[in-house]
C-alpha cells in the first residue's frame, strides 16, 4: 500500500464547498494555464511507460481546484473516459483518513494516544512480544508504524474483505514481531486495521460509518466511501494489471475489516475538498475555526515523525537531491532541498496506484490516481511540483512581521545610526559574549566601509521573534541578524551586523 482522452472543462475554478473557506485569497485557473501542457506531458509520458490505461490527476491551491485532467480511460472494454468524477480506489491514501479520525476521537476524550492500544482492542491484552523488555504497543505506535510488525505489502493488500469476526479471531492468536516495538518504523497495514477496530470500539459505530458521519460527510464528498460494490458501477475506474502485454482486469475486493488501511474510493473532485481542508489549516491563524476538524488538530498529522531516513530523488528530477524524510501520523513528511517540506502519500493495490503531496508552506497540493496495479504516479506528480515553483505559482507564504519583531529591528536601526550597541534594549547576554566597546568599534568600521544606509528594506522574518535583513549602502551591503530574548519585554539577546557579499 506505500507504492508510493481530455475531459470536459479541463480547468475547474469552482469554489470547494461544505467547509469555511479560512485560507488566503483564492488562485485563479488562469494562472495555471501556462504550465498545464507540461503538467500533462508528464502524466502522459508516465501512462505511456508504466501501461497505465487510465488516470486523473489534479491541482488544489489555496482552497480552490484550479486543474483537472482525466487521461485515457476508465473501462478498457467500454473505453469509457476517465473524468473528474470516476470513482477509482485510493489504496493507503486511505490512512489518513483513518489517523485522522483518531485525533478527532482523541480531541473529544475518547481515546489517548498513550495509551495501550490494549485498553480499546482487548484481543491484544495477554499477546506474547518478542523480548521481556519489550513495551506494550500503544495507540500512537499503530500510527506511526513503531509496533515491532512485519512490513506487509502485499498480503495487507489482499486482508482487504476480512470479516470483523475473522479479524477478531486474528487479534486473539496474537501477532509474530519484526522487532520490539519502538526500535524503528516498519509499514504495516495490520496496524492501521487496528487503529479501524480502535475507532469502531471507542465510538460504537462501524470505522467505515463514524469517518463517513464526520469526516466524509460534511466536507460534501458525496461520492467517497468504503464499498466499491455499492452505487452506480458505470462511474468506476475499474482496476487492471499489465500482465503479457495486456491489461487484465483485477477482481474487485468487497469491503472488509481491513478497510482502513486501504479502501477508500473517491473522484478527483470529492478529494480535491480533503485536500482543500488539509491545506486550510496552515498557517496558524485567528480566523474563526469552522472544521470539521480543527485547524491545530489537521496540522497535527505532521508531528510526531521518528526514525528519519535519508535518501536521493530520482535521477529523472534533475540536480540530485538529498532528501530526509520520516513517518507521522499517515503521512509521510519530506525535507526537500528545492521544495521545502513536502506532506505526502502513495498507494498501492491491486488495480490501482495513487499518490498525493502537499506543499503545506505555500498552500498547494496535487494528486493523481491511477488504474493499474501499483502504479503510484509519484515521479510525475513531483516533476509537476517542481515546474509550479519554478513558474512562481508555489512559493512558500512569506511570514508576517509581529509588532515585537518590528520593535526590535527599530532598536538595530537606533543602535545602527548612532554607533552604539546600547542604544538598543540588549539582553543580559550580548555585552558578556563581547563588551560594548568592541562592539562599538566592530560598528564603526563596517560603517567606514559601507558608507551611508537608507535602511529601508523591509526584514524578514524567521519567526515571530527572529529576523534579518540586508542593507543596501553607499558603497557596500550590510546583513543583519535580531532575536528577542524569551522575555515579555522586547530585548534583543541576538544583535549582529557584517558586511553581506
Amino acid at each position: 500500500m506505500i507504492k508510493a482522452i481530455a475531459i470536459a472543462a479541463a480547468l475547474c475554478s469552482a469554489t470547494i464547498p461544505a467547509m469555511a473557506q479560512t485560507s488566503p485569497p483564492v488562485a485563479q485557473a488562469k494562472n495555471i494555464e501556462g504550465v498545464t501542457p507540461e503538467l500533462v506531458g508528464y502524466f502522459e509520458a508516465y501512462m505511456q511507460a508504466q501501461h497505465v490505461p487510465g488516470l486523473v490527476f489534479g491541482v488544489v491551491k489555496d482552497g480552490r481546484l484550479v486543474l483537472v485532467r482525466g487521461l485515457g480511460v476508465q473501462d478498457v472494454e467500454a473505453k469509457r473516459p476517465v473524468t473528474a468524477d470516476s470513482r477509482f480506489r485510493i489504496a493507503s491514501m486511505s490512512k489518513a483518513f483513518t489517523a485522522m479520525a483518531i485525533l478527532m476521537l482523541r480531541d473529544q476524550g475518547k481515546l489517548s494516544l498513550d495509551a495501550l492500544a490494549e485498553r480499546y482492542v482487548p484481543e491484544m491484552e495477554g499477546w506474547r512480544y518478542p523480548t521481556s523488555d519489550s513495551p506494550r504497543i500503544r495507540v500512537a505506535d499503530l500510527l506511526h508504524h513503531n509496533a515491532g510488525f512485519v512490513e506487509d505489502n502485499p498480503w495487507g493488500d489482499r486482508q482487504q474483505p476480512l470479516s470483523e469476526p475473522d479479524f477478531t479471531k486474528m487479534l486473539k492468536a496474537g501477532m509474530p514481531f519484526a522487532q520490539a516495538p519502538g526500535i524503528r518504523m516498519e509499514y504495516s497495514n495490520h496496524g492501521y486495521a487496528t487503529l479501524g477496530r480502535i475507532i469502531s470500539n471507542v465510538s460504537g459505530m462501524r470505522y467505515q460509518d463514524w469517518i463517513g458521519r464526520n469526516l466524509i460527510a460534511p466536507l460534501g464528498m458525496t461520492s467517497t466511501g468504503y464499498d466499491v460494490l455499492a452505487g452506480p458501477q458505470d462511474v468506476r475506474a475499474l482496476g487492471y494489471r499489465w500482465q503479457d502485454d495486456a491489461w487484465l482486469r483485477e477482481p474487485d475486493m468487497a469491503d472488509g475489516a481491513y478497510g482502513a488501511m486501504g479502501g477508500i474510493q473517491t473522484t478527483a473532485n470529492d478529494y480535491a475538498r480533503w485536500v482543500s481542508l488539509l491545506l486550510s489549516a496552515w498557517p496558524p491563524r485567528n480566523d474563526a475555526d469552522a472544521g470539521p476538524v480543527k485547524r491545530a488538530t489537521v496540522r497535527g498529522i505532521v508531528e510526531g515523525a521518528n526514525f528519519v531516513a535519508t535518501g536521493e530523488r530520482a535521477a529523472a528530477l534533475g540536480a540530485p537531491c538529498r532528501q530526509a524524510n520520516a513517518y507521522a501520523k499517515g503521512w509521510r513528511v519530506i525535507e526537500d532541498c528545492d521544495l521545502g517540506r513536502i506532506v505526502t502519500h502513495g498507494g498501492g493495490y491491486p488495480g490501482y496506484g495513487s499518490t498525493v503531496m502537499l506543499l503545506p508552506d505555500a498552500g498547494i497540493g496535487i494528486f493523481a490516481f491511477a488504474n493499474r496495479t501499483y502504479a503510484g504516479p509519484s515521479l510525475p506528480a513531483m516533476q509537476s511540483l517542481l515546474a509550479l515553483r519554478k513558474a512562481g505559482l508555489a512559493p512558500v507564504r512569506a511570514l508576517p512581521v509581529s509588532a515585537g519583531l518590528n520593535a526590535a529591528y527599530d532598536a538595530a536601526k537606533a543602535a545602527w545610526v548612532a554607533g552604539d550597541p546600547e542604544k538598543a534594549p540588549l539582553a543580559v547576554n550580548v555585552l558578556l559574549d563581547r563588551d560594548a566597546a568592541r562592539r562599538r568599534a566592530d560598528i564603526g568600521k563596517l560603517k567606514a566601509v559601507v558608507g551611508q544606509c537608507a535602511m529601508t528594506e523591509a526584514i524578514a522574518p524567521i519567526s515571530a521573534m527572529e529576523g534579518t535583513f540586508v542593507w543596501t549602502c553607499a558603497s557596500g551591503r550590510v546583513a543583519g541578524r535580531v532575536q528577542r530574548a524569551p522575555t515579555p519585554e522586547v530585548s534583543l539577546q541576538v544583535l549582529s551586523f557584517s558586511a553581506a557579499p
